[in-house]
């Protein structure tokens, strides 16, 4: 058994801030080339905001100095809520390394909360918790090196001694999609325990599945492509290739019509578009550029 890097939590004026558009650069901008920093866009009326505003300083608090928050209250602070094109509150902005990184509106429950705060953490490198921390290291290595069986193995013997490790679920159910066994990973996503379901690595690997299943019945990339060409508002089309381009490899290729699809018509079939854009990124990993590019011009759209 491995030893855990125990970690020392920051003192809570560190972590979290009253901000001001005279501190943004300094709070957030600059604060940001170390570790992820939220920001909460709020105000005294706003009545979501007093449920999410303290859900997320509970989370910002748990994650130990591996995410920073700070709170601008937009009647206060106009010109930064002006730029960011915030229209409704509560609105949340992660910004890493200078740049905004991820977003979303609205109040939402505690797991998801933790999704949004740990793929943020990942996305700064943060480290996994738990004592098989080598163990699951040396598993994904595996599994990126093509070695799926081996991986398979080494995380369902961490699942027999960490039955509540998700991280293992996830990379098991992603082994067996890797060896074709679909049936196997549908096994495990639907018997997980409640507890991994409010986990993002369990999002990933259900995400994975599920686009796994999608390909199953994706159409020819060819004539997908030449329906799209003669029609450029054929939107189930597009949809479908960008289903058939995933299931090549394509995953940018996808996510690109996506994009465009969910430019033309948000609404389309209740919004397939940016509920598919979600499931693509949710099955790539947190600092991968694609998901985090994607991620990027989808909030821009939404927050236009």
């Amino acid at each position: 058994m491995l030893e855990l890097n125990a970690g020392t939590a920051a003192p809570a004026g560190d972590l979290i801030k009253d901000g001001s558009e005279a501190t943004f650069m300094a709070d957030v901008i600059e604060a940001s080339q170390e570790v992820p920093v939220i920001v909460d866009f709020w105000a005294p009326w706003c009545g979501p905001c007093k449920t999410l505003g303290p859900a997320l300083e509970k989370a910002v608090t748990e994650a130990k100095g591996a995410v920073k928050m700070v709170k601008l209250d937009v009647d206060q602070n106009q010109g930064i809520a002006g730029q960011l094109q915030i229209q409704s509150i509560p609105t949340v902005y992660a910004f890493y390394q200078g740049k905004p990184v991820d977003a979303f509106q609205g109040a939402l429950p505690n797991s998801e909360i933790k999704g949004f705060i740990d793929k943020l953490v990942a996305l700064s490198g943060g480290e996994v918790d738990g004592g098989l921390a080598d163990a699951l290291e040396a598993a994904e290595a595996m599994l990126d090196e093509g070695e799926a069986s081996d991986a398979a193995q080494t995380f369902a013997a961490i699942m027999e001694e960490d039955p509540a490790s998700a991280a293992a679920l996830s990379g098991l159910v992603r082994a067996h999609l890797a060896l074709g066994e679909v049936e196997q990973a549908e096994t495990l996503i639907e018997n997980a325990s409640d507890d991994i379901k409010a986990t993002p690595e369990y999002e990933t690997a259900k995400a994975q599945l599920d686009l796994t299943k999608q390909a199953e019945s994706a159409g020819p990339l060819a004539e997908l492509q030449a329906a799209v060409d003669k029609d450029e508002n054929d939107h189930q089309a597009r949809f479908d290739l960008a289903v058939a381009m995933h299931a090549a490899g394509d995953a940018q290729g996808a996510v690109d019509h996506l994009l465009e699809l969910f430019r033309r018509d948000r609404e389309w079939n209740d919004g397939a578009a940016r509920t598919q854009l979600f499931t693509v990124f949710d099955a790539l990993k947190a600092d991968d550029p694609i998901a985090l590019t994607g991620r990027r011009k989808l909030s821009s759209m939404i927050f236009a």
